[in-house]
């Protein structure tokens, strides 16, 4: 943790040092800020590659088993897709509103204060992404080391192994260029497009062949056990989390080619494009599955290739593996910019703030997300985790929203690129109200775990970040660490645009102040580019 405001600028310290002084160069010569490659098409692609994961070819029964019947199911998920439409509507004014990095860590810090953003910032350091990144990876390597092990399950550490040389490589691409990374998740992310559009074509087949016995209207609504209120709860929760991800494009919203055009456009063709696919997937399952079959099933695409694709079923498998393989792309992509943006805020370490002077990219911040990763590798408690948490995740969905509402009422004449009617937060609450309320309902101990883990992150924040006159010593060691840090990285702090808006209660603004200079530099002008 930092104290005292973020220092910024054109280069880092000069020292005298070779790394130092080469790094100051570079960046003296050309000032450095992040890049804007993120066009409409990448962004669509970050969206939908880090909502469609391996749970729809995997493990989409969570909804129907909780559902209890086909018809009811399928209306959890097109009601789940417009909740989420709504939610993704209202971060989408709130993005560009507050055009800062870091998604709802920085619209819930500059709406209700330091503390609050801290927390958010604090359980997705501690539990959330390196958690999901370390299950998507695990998942990835599963696919991949299985065919290999046909008669038994591959060993742990193969795939654990496995698991951390993907991350290492997607690390090493994330770090060499913002471009690379955007590509790779716009490959994968049309590869499991087209693995679940050819799901959804082997659906129509079947249902022109007379298939569609579970979606007449008859039997779509038979029960194969008994309705219940708790249940269907459930269902609505599983099928959030399924849609989990929508909001991540609003972490990167700095390298965003036109942010105040490309971030609205790419969530609305995104969302839509989304519900569509989970719906008619589903729908294709139950046109070769019995609703029995499915829940029996380990891997529903899997089973469902198996009984359609003959000898061409292994394309559902490698479908699995690079879905899975993108998924960790897009994850670490967005997760090392909201470390980034921490760290900018002074909420982490100052060097997880600093880019890269020729590649532009958050090489520390990238690093400590990979690092975070392995070592949740090591652990066998992170599914255990992953359930804590979650209820925390989506909390701070309902705080962000909120924050929509208040800032509305405190700065009404705020400039705002998009403005939506209030009624959609508020709809968006209500049915996010009732979840909350079921969830800690049905699991007050989970949850309760959960907020422990979290508020642990409230004496960090007063030590670390509030406490400002940290003895001398401390200070020099902070300082030592980042200089080694910014050598063995090559690193320094970004150029930023200036945006001075008003806060509710202070300012909502986005800081700028120069690195000191040694004698005989000169202080370069700001450039939004490398």
């Amino acid at each position: 943790m930092t104290d005292g405001p973020r220092q910024r600028g054109s280069a880092a310290p000069s020292t005298g040092e070779d790394g130092a002084a080469d790094a100051g160069k570079a960046a003296g010569e050309s000032s450095v800020a992040l890049k804007k490659e993120i066009g409409l098409v990448s962004a669509c692609g970050i969206i939908v590659g880090n909502i469609i994961g391996s749970g729809i070819f995997v493990s989409p029964k969570g909804v129907l088993e909780n559902a209890s019947s086909v018809g009811l199911a399928l209306i959890v998920w097109i009601v789940t897709g417009v909740i989420t439409a709504i939610g993704a509507l209202c971060y989408a004014e709130l993005g560009v509103t507050i055009p800062k990095s870091g998604g709802d860590y920085s619209y819930v810090k500059d709406i209700f204060g330091g503390l609050a953003g801290f927390l958010r910032l604090w359980i997705a350091v501690l539990v959330i992404y390196p958690t999901n990144q370390a299950v998507i990876a695990l998942t990835f390597s599963n696919y991949v080391l299985q065919p290999l092990f046909p008669t038994c399950f591959p060993p742990e550490s193969g795939l654990r192994l496995l698991a951390a040389i993907c991350l290492l490589l997607l690390t090493w691409v994330n770090c060499a260029s913002v471009r690379w990374a955007t590509r790779v998740q716009d490959v994968f992310t049309a590869g499991k497009l087209l693995a679940l559009i050819l799901i959804i074509i082997m659906g129509f087949v079947q249902i022109c062949k007379g298939e569609y016995y579970w979606l007449e209207p008859a039997n779509a609504f038979e029960p194969f056990q008994d309705y219940d209120v708790g249940l269907i709860a459930l269902a609505f929760l599983q099928g959030s989390f399924a849609y989990g991800g929508w909001n991540f494009l609003n972490y990167v919203t700095e390298e965003l080619v036109d942010p105040y055009v490309n971030l609205p456009r790419a969530i609305f063709i995104s969302i839509p494009l989304v519900t569509f696919v989970y719906v008619f997937a589903n729908i294709a399952y139950v046109t070769a599955m019995s609703p029995q079959e499915l829940l029996a099933s380990n891997a529903v695409a899997v089973t469902f290739g198996e009984k359609l694709l003959g000898v061409m079923s292994w394309i559902m498998p490698i479908s699995v593996a690079l879905s899975t393989f993108g998924g960790v792309n897009g994850s670490l992509f967005t997760s090392s910019r909201l470390f980034f943006a921490g760290a900018r805020e002074g909420h982490l370490p100052s060097l997880l703030a600093m880019i890269h002077v020729k590649r532009c990219t958050p090489i520390p911040a990238l690093l400590f997300t990979c690092i975070s990763t392995i070592l949740m590798l090591c652990t066998s408690d992170m599914y255990t985790l992953i359930n804590y948490v979650g209820f925390i995740n989506y909390l701070f969905y309902g705080v962000t929203v909120a924050g929509q509402i208040v800032l509305r009422i405190k700065q009404p004449d705020m400039h705002r690129p998009i403005k939506i009617s209030l009624v959609w937060p508020v709809i968006y609450l209500l049915f996010w109200a009732f979840l909350l309320i079921f969830s800690l309902y049905s699991e007050p101990v989970v949850c309760g775990i959960g907020l422990a883990i979290m508020l642990t992150g409230v004496p960090v924040y007063f030590l670390g970040v509030y406490w400002e006159n940290k003895p001398q010593c401390f200070n020099t060691f902070v300082d030592k660490m980042t200089y080694l840090g910014q050598k063995f990285c090559v690193v320094v702090y970004p150029m930023e645009e200036e945006k001075k808006n008003e806060e509710p209660g202070d300012e909502i603004e986005m800081k700028e102040q120069s690195v000191p200079l040694s004698a005989g530099d000169e202080e370069t002008p700001k450039s939004a580019d490398c």
